[in-house]
């Protein structure tokens, strides 16, 4: 595999294992951090810096022009084939608010300097994005009974947080959007002024390879699909986890399960999954 990869939001969890599974695929991979040093001590990482399959770059998403280096540090080894973005923050409890990140807009900032610094290269970088399912109206309506509260109430705010990452990439691909249906984000997370006339934004309609995945709520257990190959399971009986298209109203899903699914995606099944948002769960 020689894919070569951009990872924004990678320091761990699902960006982190599945940049690990890219990289024993033999590709190359990028690292934008606020602090190389979590890598310090990670065996596999540093390894992979030895043999310079990786390389990390220190910067702040939130600052464009950090961006932009990470862009042409990946690039200086080839072209970029791959942008995996998992922004994700560290929500903090507030008794009237729920969980809150700081920025509030931290996501859909970050991706909107991601995509404004993008080389405009052909074929287009893919285009992985995290956000959650439970966002629209049509998607809280599907969440089982025991959720609708925690998501109406307690992930409010990192949610409009990712609507707005949502909204960013429905415009870039050209997706329908309906405000009433799919939300608004509203000038706190998308900023002051058009977003969508920032330089250097793809127009309307021109970013095709792309994936949004929305997984339901995380949990930290083992992969399950993982395990199905590690026992020659793959393929055969029941699959590890429920991909769709459509609402399909589960509870958890696994972030190394996630993980399995954006390799598999990218790796063995794009052409069934580019320009599309996916659902994940159990």
């Amino acid at each position: 595999m020689s894919q070569n990869i951009l990872v924004i939001g990678g320091s761990r969890n699902i960006g982190y294992v599945a940049t690990l599974k890219f990289l024993s695929l033999g590709a190359n991979a990028t690292f934008l951090l606020r602090s190389p040093s979590v890598f310090d001590q990670d065996v596999h990482i540093q390894g992979y810096v030895k043999s310079g399959k990786v390389r990390l770059v220190k910067g702040d998403a939130l600052n464009e022009t950090d961006v932009q280096r990470a862009w042409n540090e990946a690039s200086a080894v080839g072209t970029v084939d791959v942008l995996l973005f998992t922004v994700g923050g560290e929500p903090k409890f507030h008794p009237t608010k729920g969980f809150v990140i700081s920025p509030v807009n931290l996501v859909t900032q970050c991706l909107l300097n991601a995509l404004c610094t993008m080389p405009r290269t052909s074929p287009q970088p893919r285009i992985i994005a995290i956000t959650s399912v439970g966002l629209t109206r049509t998607s809280h309506a599907a969440l089982p009974l025991a959720l609708k509260a925690l998501y109406s109430f307690f992930l409010a705010s990192p949610h409009k947080d990712k609507i707005g990452v949502e909204r960013i990439m429905a415009h870039c691909a050209g997706w329908e959007w309906d405000t009433r249906e799919d939300g608004n984000p509203g000038e706190a997370i998308m900023g002051p002024g058009d977003w969508k006339t920032r330089t250097g934004l793809p127009e309307a309609g021109t970013l095709k390879r792309v994936l949004v995945i929305r997984p339901a709520m995380f949990t930290d257990g083992e992969s399950v699909g993982d395990k199905g190959a590690q026992e020659g399971k793959k393929g055969k009986g029941k699959e590890p986890y429920r991909v769709s298209e459509a609402e399909i109203g589960g509870y958890t899903i696994s972030r190394k399960d996630v993980a399995h699914f954006v390799v598999d995606a990218v790796t063995n099944r794009w052409d069934e999954f580019e320009g599309r948002r996916i659902n994940i769960c159990y």
